[in-house]
């Protein structure tokens, strides 16, 4: 992956952003422009130099993974150090994340400049990482690839008497032996009236003939995650379970036509959204559409009624209606989708009809 060419990409839009220089302290944004995977890391990115900081723990780790930028160590705080290189530089304005500096973070961080502006920013690693390159998209199909195997690995495991809480055990250990590096997160695995919860946290619950099955689970690989959702019938299902999920399947497809460069997220949503309504299920439709999938699991771009943003050409976002009735179960089904200029491209290979084991 071009780390340099992503921290020229930043260092360009500096002027826009009205800074000399940005603080980037979000790890996952530290990561996506010096490639370094430790737990503790930061960086001063000028319009054309940046630095890397991290503490002593780290020194190896970053002379390996960050070998082509200055990097600096300390031992208790990043502070000193940033304020040497911005007082060393003549930097006036200096921009940090907002979005991940606390109150008394930034406090501290003011208190060792004299005649130097901190300047809030919002999303400017974020918007950069929205678009993914080659490299990315690789990665994320490598681990939707081990995603769909586990898929239909578990179609053959799963037995009456089975806890909802054995099965996400099984995603975790299905998806390291088909080559991932494990779970992108927390699996979601819901059986019977549990599947009513959309984010139903794996408990004791049994599986029994006539349930339904949601899984909601995904590879890691490389740091880049994967995101998928089916639902099947164990036994047979009953006719509202069928009717639900045909009308989810025709939603999804309808979010996924409506997915291309310069769509807005509220265009994808609203397609989805349509459907849903007409089938008289609308107030069973109980959140957004769906989000960008990358270095975290949720990202930018995000799907839903008040997203306005236009999709990017090569960003990755997941389509994902659904519909949760109380009593009965629910059904999603939520595949990630590739934003090209002529329209989406599914990652995944799962079918997507409904399965009755």
């Amino acid at each position: 992956m071009d780390h340099q060419l992503r921290r020229r990409a930043l260092g360009a839009r500096l002027g826009d952003l009205g800074v000399d220089a940005v603080l980037v302290t979000r790890l996952v944004n530290v990561r996506y422009l010096t490639g370094f995977t430790g737990s503790n890391a930061q960086a001063i990115v000028l319009a054309d130099d940046t630095v890397f900081l991290t503490d002593g723990r780290y020194v190896e780790q970053a002379g390996r993974e960050v070998p082509d930028i200055e990097r600096l160590s300390y031992h208790e705080h990043y502070r000193d150090l940033v304020a040497g290189h911005v007082a060393s530089e003549g930097l006036a304005r200096l921009g940090f994340e907002a979005d991940d500096l606390s109150v008394a973070a930034h406090e501290k961080l003011a208190g060792h400049f004299d005649g130097v502006q901190l300047v809030p920013l919002q999303g400017a690693v974020e918007a950069l990482r929205a678009v993914k390159d080659d490299d990315e998209r690789e990665l994320i199909r490598r681990a939707q690839a081990a995603t769909d195997a586990v898929f239909e690995d578990l179609l053959d495991l799963l037995a009456v008497g089975m806890s909802e809480q054995q099965v996400a055990r099984e995603l975790e250990r299905l998806l390291r032996d088909e080559g991932a590096d494990g779970p992108s997160f927390d699996s979601i695995v819901a059986f019977g009236e549990n599947a009513a919860e959309p984010h139903h946290e794996p408990a004791h619950r049994l599986l029994e003939e006539g349930d339904v099955v949601k899984l909601d689970f995904g590879g890691l690989v490389e740091g880049y995650h994967a995101d998928m959702t089916r639902t099947v019938a164990f036994g047979a299902s009953g006719s509202e379970l069928r009717k639900i999920h045909d009308v989810v399947r025709e939603a999804q497809q309808a979010g996924i036509d409506a997915v291309r460069s310069g769509a807005t997220g509220a265009t994808v949503d609203a397609a989805c959204r349509g459907v849903i309504d007409a089938a008289g299920y609308g107030d069973r439709f109980v959140h957004g559409t769906g989000h960008g999938v990358g270095l975290e699991i949720h990202e930018a771009p995000w799907l839903g009624r008040a997203k306005e943003q236009p999709l990017p050409a090569g960003a990755v976002v997941t389509v994902e209606p659904g519909i949760y009735v109380p009593g009965l179960g629910g059904v999603r089904i939520e595949d990630m989708v590739e934003v090209t200029d002529e329209g989406g491209r599914v990652v995944g290979t799962s079918t997507r009809d409904l399965i009755e084991l």
